[in-house]
């Protein structure tokens, strides 16, 4: 089996991990709807701690000055302008069923997925043995953050079918990528430089400024501190990810 078609099984598996939420389909609408906010903090967590612990971290060792920091403002940057954009134009008749909020959700969900095609991509070039591992890691840290965003989509007024079918559309990226990533290998690093400090500049964006404030709405404080705690949980699935060596 050559390097290419590894790439392509290993990057095709990984995009099946999005459909971790079809476990939920068996929910009762009610009971579904109680763990929804709690799905949107894991989400808001997932996101901060991949942008801090794991994008921004890799970008700084591809490069260390100013630039890398640039580039993250202009992810944040173009992340709140595209907001605004599909903002006007879903929602200037205030007539929004579907939060401009799972747009979001899903452009920087695809960009990451993206990225982590480039990367099995550029491990199988280097050793498939090493391919292997990193596509299982990478697998294993998919699995809250797909979770999160199943519940992102439902959240924001998606039907449970849609989100699914919209998480796994969205996670073909990753097939994209490593496709991309084997033919380009030898740029697949100056073009990881932009995306990485791009996509965590995105994650930033969708975390504070979209599920976070989503999070502040609860009115119970009962409720409002364990989604709190789901949100610091979902950090530390990230910083245990990273503790780990999962990459």
């Amino acid at each position: 089996m050559n390097t290419f078609i590894y790439i392509l099984i290993s990057t095709f598996i990984i995009s099946l991990v999005s459909l971790v939420g079809v476990f939920t389909l068996s929910l009762k609408a009610k009971y579904l709807k109680r763990i929804l906010l709690s799905l949107v903090s894991l989400s808001a967590g997932a996101l901060i701690g991949g942008a801090f612990l794991h994008l921004i971290p890799e970008s700084l060792e591809k490069e260390s000055g100013l630039n890398l920091f640039i580039i993250v403002l202009i992810g944040f940057t173009i992340f709140f302008l595209i907001e605004k954009l599909l903002h006007w134009r879903h929602c200037h008749l205030n007539k929004c069923t579907i939060h401009t909020f799972t747009q979001m959700n899903l452009i920087g969900d695809g960009i990451h997925n993206f990225i982590d095609g480039l990367i099995i991509a550029a491990s199988f070039v280097a050793d498939i043995r090493l391919g292997i591992v990193t596509g299982l890691a990478v697998a294993l840290h998919e699995i809250p953050q797909e979770i999160g965003d199943f519940g992102v989509l439902v959240y924001g007024g998606y039907k449970k079918s849609k989100a699914l079918f919209l998480n796994f559309i969205c996670a073909l990226t990753a097939v994209i990528g490593g496709v991309i990533g084997y033919f380009l290998s030898s740029y697949s690093e100056s073009v990881l430089f932009f995306l990485l400090p791009f996509a965590a500049g995105g994650f930033i964006y969708i975390a504070a400024s979209d599920l976070m404030p989503e999070m502040r709405k609860e009115t119970s404080l009962k409720k409002l501190l364990i989604n709190f705690g789901i949100f610091i949980l979902g950090i530390l699935i990230m910083y245990l990810v990273k503790f780990l060596g999962v990459e």
